[in-house]
C-alpha cells in the first residue's frame, strides 16, 4: 500500500506541477491571457505541497526521484495535450528515468 500511496502522489504532483508550468506556458506562448497563468501560479503552488504527503521521509530523495517521473510526466503531457510524438530516445530516456525513480525510491533499505 505505501508504494501504491507514493506513487499516486507522484502522479498527483506530476499534474499539479507540469500541469501549472503549461497553463503559465499558454498564457505566455499563446496568448491566453493572466486568468491561464494565475491558475498555473496555483497548480505550481499545489506541487510544492503534495511532496510532503510522500511517505519516505527525506526531501532529497522525493525530488531526485521525482524528477524521473516529471520527464516521463512531461512527454506524456506533450502528447496528450499538444501533439507532440516523442521519438525512440525520447521513449528510452523516460524509461531510463523511471528505473531511477523505482531504485531511488523503492529498493529495500536497512532501516
Amino acid at each position: 500500500m505505501t508504494i501504491t500511496r507514493s506513487v499516486l502522489l507522484f502522479l498527483v504532483a506530476a499534474l499539479a506541477e507540469i500541469g501549472g508550468a503549461w497553463m503559465v506556458w499558454q498564457a505566455v506562448r499563446e496568448n491566453r491571457g493572466w486568468l491561464w497563468a494565475g491558475a498555473g501560479v496555483v497548480a505550481l503552488g499545489l506541487y510544492g505541497f503534495v511532496a510532503t504527503f510522500q511517505p519516505e521521509a527525506h526531501f532529497g530523495r522525493i525530488l531526485a526521484a521525482y524528477g524521473g517521473v516529471f520527464v516521463a510526466g512531461s512527454l506524456a503531457w506533450g502528447m496528450a495535450l499538444d501533439g507532440f510524438r516523442p521519438d525512440r530516445y525520447d521513449v528510452a530516456g523516460a524509461l531510463i528515468c523511471l528505473v531511477g525513480v523505482a531504485v531511488i525510491m523503492y529498493a529495500p533499505r536497512a532501516t
